[in-house]
């Protein structure tokens, strides 16, 4: 006796593994990769963006330092860094605040 009626639960099985599968990989696999492909990128535009302000700051230096003497090139971007950090600095938070 035989109780299966014909080869399409052999198609229906297979296709609810595959859906149970897929299931799962949407819910854990495609998430981590996202995470996983957002901090490669943010690694790198960190990196390139540090890379990019250090290489104006020397051009900048070098540019200045073709029309004024070395110490006023100084006492130009010591002034422009030392207003930049007073400003961050007054945004910044206290510890218990947050």
């Amino acid at each position: 006796m035989n109780t299966v009626s014909g080869p399409d639960w052999t198609v229906q099985v297979t296709d609810t593994i595959e859906s149970v599968v897929g299931s799962i990989r949407d819910k854990t696999t495609v998430p981590a990769e996202t995470i996983a492909r957002a901090l490669v990128y943010g690694i790198v535009i960190a990196v390139v963006g540090t890379a990019a302000i250090v290489l104006m700051t020397v051009g900048l230096v070098r540019l200045l330092d073709n029309w004024l003497k070395i110490w006023g090139v100084y006492g130009i971007l010591g002034g422009l860094f030392t207003l930049l950090g007073l400003f961050l600095w007054r945004k910044r938070r206290p510890t218990g605040a947050r």
